[in-house]
């Protein structure tokens, strides 16, 4: 089964709650240029230090020493790349952090994106799809609640030596359509669950056995 990503967990409840849930990792964002999600590095540090399960730090930095003392701070299993980050840079994150698995971003704006994961996945652990927009005065870097263009997303996976995972406005009413088209590693949700900004039990009940459907 497709593995299930739950990002913008906000508090140890929450974590817990999604865990319960099924979801095989969690996403701890981190301070970010605009959009939902971000808490506290200290919060980020207890939910993770908590926990057994998978945590995946969320960074927009993308300079090495930077992503190195964020991480240093909180002990999450992964690191994920929001925005562009030079290769030599990550070699630095990787030898300063060799046991934390590096997640990188590609935001799906066009045909554009299957260079961009090439150029990419040489570096890294894990590829994740997602539709921010890293050239806008104010980047958005995740969390839009936007869909993209699935057909590009399904073609970076059929040519990615690594995992992939899907995420972009994903929701109960669209993950199985998702799942049969791009074929991904797994999915990453953020928004779709969430009712008044909480993490809804019923939301994500529907999600995953839609994603189980599929």
């Amino acid at each position: 089964m497709v593995k299930v990503k739950i990002c913008c967990i906000q508090s140890l409840e929450e974590a817990k709650s999604a865990l319960s849930a099924g979801a095989d990792a969690l996403g701890l964002v981190s301070e970010m240029p605009s959009g939902p999600g971000p808490i506290p590095e200290a919060r980020i540090a207890e939910i993770a230090g908590s926990l057994t399960a998978t945590t995946v730090l969320l960074t927009a930095e993308t300079q090495a020493d930077e992503v190195i003392e964020l991480a240093t701070k909180c002990p999450t299993t992964a690191i994920q790349l929001v925005d562009r980050i030079a290769p030599r840079d990550i070699a630095l994150i990787r030898a300063a952090l060799p046991d934390r698995q590096l997640i990188q971003a590609i935001h799906v704006n066009g045909p554009s994106a299957v260079d961009n994961a090439r150029d990419v996945w040489d570096h890294v652990d894990q590829l994740l799809l997602d539709s921010g927009s890293p050239n806008k005065a104010v980047k958005e870097l995740g969390g839009t609640g936007r869909t993209h263009d699935w057909r590009i997303s399904a073609e970076i996976v059929r040519e990615s030596p690594l995992p992939v995972w899907l995420a972009g406005g994903l929701s109960p009413d669209n993950v199985a359509e998702a799942i049969r088209a791009v074929r991904p590693y797994g999915v990453d949700v953020c928004s779709g669950l969430r009712r008044d900004s909480k993490l809804d039990t019923d939301l994500m009940g529907r999600f995953f056995a839609a994603a189980a459907r599929a």
